[in-house]
């Protein structure tokens, strides 16, 4: 099966094809060129959703989209949405991660979560999964792995950061890999569903 991700970052792609074997995943430069899909809304639900259906009214394919927040109880939920330009527009990842660490400075209580939301559209219905994670911020970075703000947050029962972990380890206990499990078993589940339909009993 072949589906479109909503996505041009990379370690996304390799993390989501790594973990949703059976499937053929395209990128959205692949299916689209080069488009910058505006994200506007105001929960990670909304964008996720934005990003997926701008990708099926102008292909028609079946698609999934993400949007991933990391949210810390000290900021109020903070960055949350805004997770990715925390710092500004055309930040880095180590823009973000350094604003979240001054943020934090003097601060006890760093335990933060991960939550990511996961919208597809699959032969025009819509469906919608999500994972989340719960750890806490480390006062510096830890590991050379991962993207984002992998090297200051520690998942809770481990000692490592994402940043720390294997991609392996990391999918199988991280926000996205229990998003994209969540959506391999809906996929599952949908396509049964539909063969079972198509199978019509013999007639006597």
């Amino acid at each position: 099966m072949e589906m479109v991700f909503a996505s041009n970052n990379e370690h996304k792609l390799e993390e989501v094809s790594q973990a949703l074997s059976g499937v053929q995943i395209r990128s959205l430069r692949e299916a689209l060129g080069d488009v910058d899909i505006v994200e506007d809304g105001h929960t990670l639900d909304e964008n996720a959703a934005i990003k997926a259906r701008y990708v099926h009214e102008r292909t028609g394919l079946n698609c999934f989209a993400d949007d991933t927040g990391l949210e810390i109880k000290a900021l109020n939920g903070k960055p949350g949405v805004y997770s990715a330009r925390y710092a500004g527009n055309s930040c880095s990842f180590d823009d973000n991660m350094n604003k979240v660490l001054l943020d934090l400075e003097g601060v006890e209580d760093r335990s933060a979560c991960f939550r990511t939301v996961i919208h597809m559209v699959l032969y025009g219905q819509e469906y919608s999964v999500e994972g989340r994670v719960d750890g806490e911020i480390l006062p510096q970075k830890v590991g050379a792995k991962g993207f984002g703000y992998d090297p200051i947050f520690r998942p809770s029962g481990s000692d490592l950061t994402f940043a720390e972990m294997s991609m392996e380890e990391k999918n199988r206990i991280s926000h996205r890999g229990q998003a994209v499990q969540k959506l391999s078993e809906l996929l599952d589940q949908l396509l049964d569903q539909a063969k079972a339909s198509s199978i019509k009993p013999p007639k006597n």
